[in-house]
């Protein structure tokens, strides 16, 4: 199986990447995050015609995350127990929003896939599977970072749970995690001092899920960054951010194979601020 993860910032927007992405790069599955569309609004059709199954989880215009796969797609949540919930005036009141979406990819080939010529139909071991958008924060004294910290914690919980009920699931978190884990993970630790992202805190939250079990499986095979801001001539002069993760539970991290960074996917005109994180799963 070959998964990707990648901060589409809008599919709307920017559906003509991502598909050529997947035929280019060979994905199987995709988690996507920031689509900012209702399920209703996702293009749809361009991801089909390329023989992937789709699931989508949107509330409005902001965050909201999807699953596309060609190697079966089922078992479908659009929040984890006890997802921490958010004040949104749009939504009148407080939401959990649409930024986890748990799904089951993979023991069949995706029931679009047979009518796509060119494409082989191909089935894959099962692996649990979450597209992650996490909070990001906003500043150190804003409810939002707290918000980010109990979403975090929520979600180790849960994880934890899984892991002990069956030792053996093979999981991946995956996704936006708006942590830079490291200092070498930013271009200038100097430059968001006092800044969200980086501190011991968020970094603490992050580290947590391997004290569950979890091991982060593309820092060992590839370094680079995955987001640069649009402002300032952040990608030209090469001042990004590590921020765009893969968790893997024991036995799915025992059949990591191999991890990439596309970077050349923030390049050029109408790109995402973040690139696509590729794992491939023996």
């Amino acid at each position: 199986m070959r998964l990707a993860t990648w901060n589409v910032n809008s599919v709307r927007t920017r559906v003509d990447r991502v598909i050529a992405f997947l035929e280019r790069e060979d994905i199987d599955v995709l988690a996507m995050q920031e689509i900012k569309c209702k399920p209703e609004q996702f293009p749809r059709e361009p991801f089909e015609a390329a023989g992937y199954e789709l699931a989508v989880h949107g509330l409005n215009q902001w965050n909201g995350v999807a699953v596309a796969s060609r190697v079966g797609l089922s078992d479908v949540v659009t929040s984890f127990p006890d997802q921490p919930t958010w004040e949104s005036a749009s939504l009148g009141g407080a939401v959990v929003e649409a930024r986890a979406l748990g799904v089951t990819v993979g023991g069949r080939p995706a029931s679009t896939t047979a009518s796509v010529p060119g494409v082989a139909a191909r089935a894959c071991a099962p692996v649990r599977l979450w597209s992650l958008y996490v909070p990001n924060g906003r500043e150190l004294t804003h409810p939002h970072y707290t918000y980010k910290l109990d979403w975090l914690r929520a979600l180790r919980e849960n994880v934890a749970a899984w892991l002990d009920e069956d030792p053996n699931l093979p999981l991946a978190l995956v996704g936006d995690w708006n942590v830079a884990p490291r200092d070498e993970d930013v271009w200038d630790m100097a430059a968001f001092e006092g800044a969200t992202h980086v501190s011991s805190p968020e970094r603490a939250a992050f580290a947590a899920f391997e004290e569950v079990g979890m091991e982060e499986v593309t820092r060992s095979r590839v370094t680079n960054y995955t987001y640069w801001d649009y402002q300032k001539l952040r990608f030209p002069r090469n001042e990004g951010m590590r921020i765009d993760f893969v968790y893997a539970s024991p036995t799915l991290a025992s059949r990591v194979s191999g991890a990439a960074i596309d970077r050349n996917e923030r390049k050029g005109k109408g790109a995402s601020d973040h690139v696509p994180v590729i794992v491939d799963i023996d």
